[in-house]
């Protein structure tokens, strides 16, 4: 089983759902009939989002929360409960990256990535997969990235994080195998949002330094992330290309991989 099927009771829970792949998620599985819970931490765009969404007749909630707080993680099964919402579906999408040499970081920067991309992920998925599980209906998305694939000298802390959803979340599909609930982890390449702009790219920097053929649409992504999770499938990988160049930075010894990808990255010239 993968994504139950909508209910008027029912939610997917998004993180990061105020803009970008969060937004283009919430907006997909919206399009398919899906109610959606909507967290992050800008109220103004979740209600504007949340009010979009009403409109195309599903029930829509806007949440918002600081995910670097555990606090607020905590609180957030017990806000959708009194809500009279059931949580059929869980989308940790939430995270950033910072860009430049470990050496130089901002440790509060660097922790606090690790405290969204890492920590957020695992409180989540540990606070919802009880009750998908004593359901015995549920899926999961954890949204990783192609940079799970590799070591990414100039985004050290992120490339590592994201590794870390990867493995975790496949971690996770074996123990939840035969239970009615799923697991699976999106890997996009790169794609047009805000994302690079928050970690410190220049304009155009991350464009300029990766091949065209590359990037991906965010509505793709959406596409390929609610597909994924419909079909209990337990890795997504939006473009062809991207598929193509994971499946390549795996078998590339680390020796020659390294040195090219610290050359290229914009974050260490």
């Amino acid at each position: 089983m993968g994504l139950p099927s909508p209910a008027p009771d029912r939610v997917a829970v998004v993180t990061g759902a105020s803009s970008g792949i969060g937004a283009a998620i919430a907006r997909e599985l919206a399009g398919r009939g899906h109610g959606v819970a909507l967290v992050a931490r800008s109220a103004d765009k979740l209600a504007a989002l949340a009010t979009e969404l009403v409109g195309t007749g599903v029930r829509a909630e806007a949440l918002p929360a600081d995910l670097t707080s555990p606090a607020e993680r905590a609180a957030l099964p017990g806000r959708i409960a009194a809500l009279g919402l059931e949580p059929v579906a869980l989308v940790n999408n939430a995270g950033f990256s910072t860009v430049g040499p470990v050496h130089a970081a901002d440790v509060d920067r660097e922790l606090a990535l690790i405290e969204l991309d890492v920590a957020a992920v695992a409180d989540l998925c540990t606070r919802f997969l009880p009750g998908m599980l004593e359901r015995g209906r549920g899926a999961l998305l954890n949204v990783a990235s192609t940079a799970a694939f590799q070591p990414l000298p100039g985004q050290a802390a992120y490339s590592a994080a994201k590794a870390f959803v990867l493995v975790y979340t496949q971690s996770i599909a074996g123990e939840l195998r035969g239970s009615g609930v799923t697991a699976t982890a999106l890997c996009p390449g790169p794609v047009r949002t805000g994302f690079g702009a928050a970690a410190g790219f220049e304009p155009g920097e991350a464009e300029s330094s990766l091949p065209g053929f590359l990037w991906v649409d965010v509505r793709e992504v959406a596409r390929t992330a609610v597909d994924a999770m419909d079909k209990g499938r337990l890795v997504a990988i939006p473009g062809l290309a991207n598929r193509a160049t994971s499946v390549l930075a795996q078998l590339t010894p680390r020796s020659l991989l390294l040195p090219v990808v610290a050359r290229s990255h914009p974050g260490l010239r």
